[in-house]
């Protein structure tokens, strides 16, 4: 069973988020760890959608109901608000159209908790700065022509993303480089100005269609 200290930050900190008995979303649920995290724990009616066969296997392994699916094609397929909360972590930055899937998230679920990597992070600037080349961080971990990562974006960018989406940030939280989180200010994550958006690793938001 997933406990809090085996779970990855962001994920501890969505598991934070969802409320005891919800019916729940995750997309791009990978292994399953944080939905059988939430089923154990809180009691979720648990639902994943993920696109690696074999990592369909292992939450399959684990009694999860999780089926083979892409978040940029089948999420259209899912009726309105027939979630409480519906999970994306990870994953928006990695999708083609990453506007599309928020606004189908924000649609699906009541609540929509994201969690991504923050390619404005001061580490990652100054790798790009003093090398000339796309970095290899936690954040950015294979080469430039590998990486599932094609819309790389700071954290300021998706806040910008939410307001286009008309979602309303009802937390927001930042990825520190010990590995823990701390609640941020959305409305001071715009571009130029110092804070979260260059000394956090990522950040994890709970949305809501405004």
């Amino acid at each position: 069973m997933s406990t809090p200290q085996n779970l990855r930050p962001d994920l501890a900190a969505i598991a934070a988020m969802i409320r005891p008995g919800a019916r729940v979303l995750d997309v791009g649920c990978g292994d399953g760890a944080l939905l059988e995290h939430l089923v154990t724990t809180k009691g979720v009616d648990g639902r994943g959608i993920e696109i690696s066969q074999a990592n369909v296997n292992a939450c399959v392994a684990r009694g999860l109901a999780v089926v083979q699916g892409d978040a940029d094609t089948d999420l259209v397929d899912y009726p309105a608000q027939v979630f409480d909360a519906v999970i994306l972590s990870q994953t928006i930055q990695a999708t083609e159209k990453p506007a599309a899937v928020l606004n189908h998230l924000l649609r699906i679920g009541r609540r929509t908790a994201v969690s991504l990597p923050n390619f404005g992070y001061w580490k990652v600037r100054a790798s790009l700065l003093a090398g000339g080349r796309m970095p290899r961080t936690r954040s950015l971990d294979q080469t430039w022509y590998d990486t599932p990562n094609i819309h790389l974006c700071t954290l300021a960018d998706f806040v910008d993303l939410t307001v286009a989406c008309g979602a309303t940030i009802v937390e927001a939280h930042a990825l520190k480089e010990s590995g823990r989180t701390g609640h941020m200010d959305p409305r001071r994550l715009t571009h130029g100005i110092l804070g979260p958006n260059l000394f956090a690793q990522g950040g994890v938001f709970l949305l809501k269609k405004a």
